[in-house]
Parts: structure tokens; sequence; C-alpha cells
């Protein structure tokens, strides 16, 4: 019954396709394409959408999303205070996908007995228990390279891979994230007919960027679930050897590097929703901060010039031994013709706004020779 009274919640101020109309972020829609669209940039639901779309509230990197009268914070400690290392939807959470892969590292991080999560109640082969499979398998392959900790669960065993034959007709992995994907994008298609009738008939809540809204988007906001696992980071033992583990297998935080195509446009920096990406009061260059990334993409969908990157691989030494690294140096000087500060390239020391003043008053003295003026 409490469940039935949960209703999904939004905080536009918080989401990422709020700082920015070129976000490309769509999880929250890719999970749960039979309850949640976009609307004018942003997600968009029926107004008694409830714990269906749990999984949006797991999935979302800067915890726009949430379940009325349940707290996945609230839900980390209690678990820990008590005996039971049992996560159930039947016993203790609406259901296991509101919770992020960040909550269970931190959960079996923070646990001296193993833990172990309750999939019987999901249909087998479902959408929903691939994507709760996938949680899991990216958890414990993290942890792998931590030490001998592993969440479990009480069905036989997570299935391993399915194999298929590529063009040359070599062997193929095709991993469970892979296919979740392709499930949800033939859901997503199932189910749009049925979300613009919603829209069309008025049942649909929507949400504007109004002065409020945008005073939370201007703000630097890291979720709980990445202060949790930072928290719990610290208390756990340190490897003796740190790995790389491949970027791709990794999904709520990230290595980047930047190119020399960057323009010091400022933009990834400025937009960033946490502030793992910075610079100094000068502007002359680009700090990263790996662990406060949550790798929403958006540094890389407004960047012009594709010049921020993802390392291939993730060292596992950033969770234990986390540190700010420059990404980028900029030669910083002051116009000789306004006195503003601006990113040097050689030749005149002018900025771009006063070469481009004195660009087009030469072109209006030269217009105005050639009229006889």
């Amino acid at each position: 019954m409490m469940q039935k009274a949960m209703r999904l919640q939004f905080d536009p101020g918080l989401c990422v396709r709020a700082k920015s109309k070129f976000s490309e972020c769509t999880k929250c829609v890719d999970i749960c394409p039979s309850s949640v669209q976009l609307v004018d940039n942003l997600p968009s639901f029926a107004r008694l959408t409830g714990v269906e779309a749990a999984a949006c509230v797991g999935v979302c990197p800067a915890g726009a999303m949430r379940l009325s009268d349940f707290s996945a914070t609230e839900f980390f400690f209690h678990f820990l205070k008590s005996k039971v290392r049992f996560i159930s939807p039947k016993i203790n959470l609406p259901c296991v996908s509101v919770l992020s892969v960040e909550h269970l590292l931190s959960l079996a991080l923070a646990s001296d007995e193993t833990i172990s999560v309750d999939l019987d109640s999901y249909e087998k082969g479902s959408s929903l228990l691939l994507h709760i499979e996938a949680m899991i398998e990216e958890a414990n392959f993290i942890l792998s390279s931590f030490g001998n900790k592993r969440i479990e669960t009480n069905l036989l065993d997570l299935e391993p891979p399915s194999r298929s034959l590529s063009s040359d007709g070599e062997p193929e992995e095709i991993s469970r994230r892979a296919f979740l994907k392709q499930a949800t994008l033939k859901e997503a298609l199932k189910h749009k007919i049925a979300f613009d009738d919603a829209l069309n008939a008025d049942e649909i809540e929507r949400f504007e960027i109004d002065a409020g809204v945008i005073a939370t988007i201007k703000e630097k906001h890291l979720p709980d679930k990445r202060k949790i696992l930072l928290t719990t980071l610290k208390k756990a033992e340190i490897p003796e050897n740190f790995e790389i583990l491949p970027q791709e297998e990794i999904g709520f935080v990230s290595q980047k590097y930047v190119t020399e195509d960057c323009t010091n446009c400022q933009m990834c920096y400025r937009l960033c929703p946490t502030g793992a990406l910075s610079s100094d009061s000068r502007f002359s260059l680009i700090h990263f901060d790996a662990m406060l990334c949550l790798k929403c993409h958006l540094c890389h969908d407004v960047c012009e010039p594709d010049a921020i990157l993802l390392q291939d691989g993730f060292e596992v030494r950033e969770f234990f031994e986390p540190k700010q690294r420059v990404l980028a140096l900029f030669d910083i000087k002051r116009c000789h013709e306004c006195g503003a500060n601006f990113t040097y390239r050689g030749g005149e020391q002018i900025c771009p706004r006063c070469a481009l003043e004195e660009e087009e008053a030469m072109m209006l003295h030269s217009n105005a020779k050639k009229m006889g003026f």
C-alpha cells in the first residue's frame, strides 16, 4: 500500500538537460520509455506515475528524479544499522532499480557481511530485470578490482553474455547492457503513441524553467549517492595494486583529457553540474576532479570543437587517492586595446572582441573611400 502511494517527482533545476539545450542525456527516457518522454527538452510523465518508474531515479546522474516517501540515502543508513543483509522489494524498498551502482558499491563496501539482492519478484527476461542485473554486474566488476567482496542474488547466477557471429564469421560477445539497450529502444517505440495521446489529453506533468529553477541550475550540486560513495571509499581497505578498468564498463564516473583543439570557451566548466571541471580566477586552465564527475556527458555535448574526450581506461587509484588534475593550460594576457584578459594565441596582443571591432572599422572605412566619402 505504501508503494502505491509513492509518486515520481522531478526537480528540473538538477536535470542536466535544463543546464543546456545541447545536452543529449536521455537516461530516464531510455530506462522507462513507457513512463517518461521529453517535452520541451525536459523529462515529462503522467501525474500518477509511481514506482513503475523507479529505475528513472536510479539512473539519473544528477539526482533530479526521486520517489515520494522514499529516500535512497535514508535507506542506506537504515540498512547498515539493521541486521538484515537482504535487499528486497518485499521487505525494505519499493524496487531494487531505485538504487544506483554507486549505492550498491557503497553498501557492499560498508557491510562486513555479503549482501544479497532479491530478484525473484521480477519477470525473467524483462528489461527491468536485465537493468538490475546489469547494475549488479557493473558493481561486482568494480568490486573485483578492490578485493574479494561481491553482491549476490537469490537467482542461481547472473547469465553470462551470449555470443553470436559477426559479419566476418568470428564469435562476438553481446553484453547484457547492449541487450538492455535494444530492449528499451523497442519499448520506447511501442509506448510513444500512448504517451502522445496522454499529452494531448493534458494528463502529463509538464515542467518549466522559471526563476527558482534558474537559481538551482547555477549552483554546483553533488548528489548524495556520490557523497556516500566518497565517504565509504575513505573507510575501505586500499588494494595493494591498482587496476585500470575499461571506461565503457563504468557508467557513473570517468577520466578525461583535452586536445589542442580547445578554444578555452569556458562552456565545459561553467556548465558542469558538480564542479568536476573548474578553472582559476583568470580562466588560465581547466581542472578536472574525476570523483566529482557524473559521466552525464554534458561537457562533451556543449564542446563545439569536440576537444574534451574520455580516457580509454579508468584508473582504480582514483577511487582511493582522488586528485585534481590539470587538463589544459592557457596563456592569458591583457588586451592592449581594452585591458581585458584573453586567451593569447600569438600575434598582436589584442582580444578577439577588439580585433573584430578593428576589422569592422577598417571595412567601414574602406567602403566609405569607395563611395567617395
